[in-house]
């Protein structure tokens, strides 16, 4: 079963139980050990999960963390565990602060068995952030988190990659948070920026007081209508799904995130046909469910589609009659065993 299947599960089973988890021990076994084997670890094996993992931190001996996940023979992944319902942004992660700094832990996640906040040292080095880099709710799985927990799985755990991503996540979730507020409440300096760029005059406290709604506007009217297009966009690819008889469903892709993956399959798949068509000729437009990879950028020529937002990849190859065929792939490196099909696809318009 794919990793969003199992964690789908539990959603389900959060859904059926959540009444009757009334305590920390009852969240454990109920959600937070299937997340823990959801991940590929073994709960009942001592050499991958100890549970009330203990260590003396400084003069308080005896400390302990709710669950250490051992890579290696050493401690990579410590849990803290609340009781279901718990609003992690209020409850302080304490366990987790004390033990980091002595561990060799260098990621910490805290859980109410339905939300879990992940944390990391990105800001000084073994003392843990005060901010969660990421956070996953279980009942509304934001599926492009996917990859991230894939890089934490057993089989697959890349400390380094896990961090890379993790610094981008954090402050990225920052920026936009930001953002945010500066739409709700322009600051003098974000009026004025915008301001200058358009009027030549003197900014002045009326300049300011006649501008900030305009500025306000004007950003909130850009937002929705870049949401419209999307949504227009989306509807656009669903028309063309059903002419080309690919038994899919397009999705509107508000909140698309296009992948570092996806981006090195584009390239792939453009430096191929290259060789039988211009390669200016070969874009990409993101969805929430695929990538399409299309010639001269028309949703009625698609080379092909990426479809790298779960466990599982795969490519759908299209045919000189526009039929969809699904073909499973383990790395990038797999496009390049259907060349053929892509430089078919390429030049059959």
């Amino acid at each position: 079963m794919d990793l969003i299947d199992q964690l789908k599960s539990i959603a389900n089973n959060i859904e059926r139980q959540k009444d009757k988890v009334l305590t920390e021990e009852a969240t454990k076994n109920a959600f937070v050990m299937p997340f823990i084997k959801s991940l590929g670890y073994d709960v009942f094996n001592p050499d991958e999960v100890v549970p009330e993992f203990t260590a003396d931190v400084g003069i308080k001996k005896g400390e302990k963390v709710d669950y250490a996940i051992f890579i290696d023979g050493k401690p990579a992944i410590l849990f803290e565990c609340k009781k279901f319902d718990t609003n992690l942004s209020e409850k302080a992660p304490s366990q987790l602060y004390r033990y980091y700094s002595v561990s060799e832990a260098k990621l910490g996640i805290v859980t109410d068995g339905r939300f879990y906040h992940f944390y990391s040292d990105l800001e000084e080095s073994n003392k843990m952030d005060d901010k969660p880099y990421m956070e996953l709710d279980l009942l509304n799985i934001d599926e492009h988190l996917i990859p991230q927990l894939k890089k934490i799985s057993k089989g697959t755990f890349d400390l380094d990659a896990t961090l890379e991503t993790a610094v981008e996540l954090k402050y990225t979730k920052a920026i936009k948070r930001e953002i945010a507020k500066l739409l709700e409440e322009p600051t003098k300096e974000f009026v004025k920026f915008f301001t200058s760029l358009v009027y030549d005059g003197r900014f002045t406290s009326n300049t300011e007081e006649q501008f900030t709604p305009i500025v306000k506007k004007a950003f909130n009217q850009f937002i929705r209508e870049k949401i419209n297009a999307k949504i227009d966009s989306a509807f656009d690819e669903e028309e063309d799904d059903q002419e080309l008889q690919i038994d899919e469903v397009s999705e509107p892709d508000n909140g698309v995130v296009t992948t570092e993956e996806e981006i090195e399959g584009f390239h792939i798949v453009k430096a191929i046909v290259s060789s039988v068509v211009d390669p200016k000729r070969v874009v990409h437009r993101d969805t929430k469910s695929y990538m399409g990879i299309l010639l001269d950028d028309n949703n009625r020529q698609p080379i092909c589609r990426l479809h790298f937002n779960s466990t599982n990849w795969y490519l759908t190859l299209f045919d000189e009659e526009k039929n969809g065929q699904r073909v499973d792939i383990e790395s990038l490196t797999d496009i390049y065993k259907y060349s053929e099909q892509l430089k078919t696809a390429a030049t059959s318009y």
